[in-house]
């Protein structure tokens, strides 16, 4: 089954967030329903970017290099505009 790398973005506290999961559609409802402790803050999210991995594994890595960037320096440097 295929692994999603996915950014959201909150206006309200003006951040950014980096997750993978294998249900997105679930995962957002779930960020937004305020079940995360860190997502619960920045209600509501929106997704601003998402790409497909085919193994946890490369989702991680993908998840972790973005974190390292910074995800408005990813979205960025990939012309992706939020």
């Amino acid at each position: 089954m295929d692994y999603v790398v996915y950014i959201l973005w909150s206006v309200s506290i003006q951040k950014f967030y980096i997750g993978q999961t294998q249900d997105l559609e679930n995962r957002l409802r779930e960020h937004n329903a305020g079940e995360g402790r860190f997502t619960r803050l920045g209600r509501p999210w929106v997704l601003v970017y998402q790409q497909a991995c085919g193994s946890r594994t490369e989702a991680i890595m993908l998840e972790k290099r973005i974190k390292a960037r910074g995800a408005k320096r990813f979205l960025s440097d990939n012309d992706i505009l939020f």
